[in-house]
């Protein structure tokens, strides 16, 4: 599977951004998908992550109430809206997916183990 995250760039504190991630290789629906960030310095911690129908949905405490994940399957890309963003929002993100269809695990990493390349978001103050 092929992960490309893309929208990543630089804003002030309070505004938004929409994190895309375009999923290749295998039939889109039948897996769920995250996001993940990092931070300078910082191990990768979770940020969202949403079940293959999209019924089920689970956020870090830190970005609930202000980012929403969702999903589209007829463009095989998951979404990150991220508004009232903060500068302790800054960070790489990441989009991930697990090797097994119709399987979201338990956290810290929900089963996640494919991972795409990260996209640069910076929250200015």
């Amino acid at each position: 599977v092929q992960l490309q995250a893309s929208g990543g760039g630089l804003v002030q504190a309070g505004g938004s951004l929409r994190l895309s991630c375009a999923a290749s290789g295998r039939t889109f629906g039948t897996y769920a998908m995250g996001w993940f960030r990092q931070a300078p310095g910082k191990e990768r911690e979770f940020v969202a992550v949403i079940s293959p129908s999209g019924s089920t949905i689970y956020y870090a405490d830190s970005v609930k109430d202000r980012f929403t994940i969702s999903r589209d399957g007829t463009k095989n890309t998951v979404y990150l809206q991220m508004n009232s963003l903060k500068p302790e929002d800054t960070a790489v993100y990441y989009c991930a997916a697990p090797s097994r269809s119709y399987y979201l695990g338990p956290p810290p990493d929900y089963g996640m183990n494919y991972w795409g390349k990260g996209t640069q978001v910076t929250v200015s103050s």
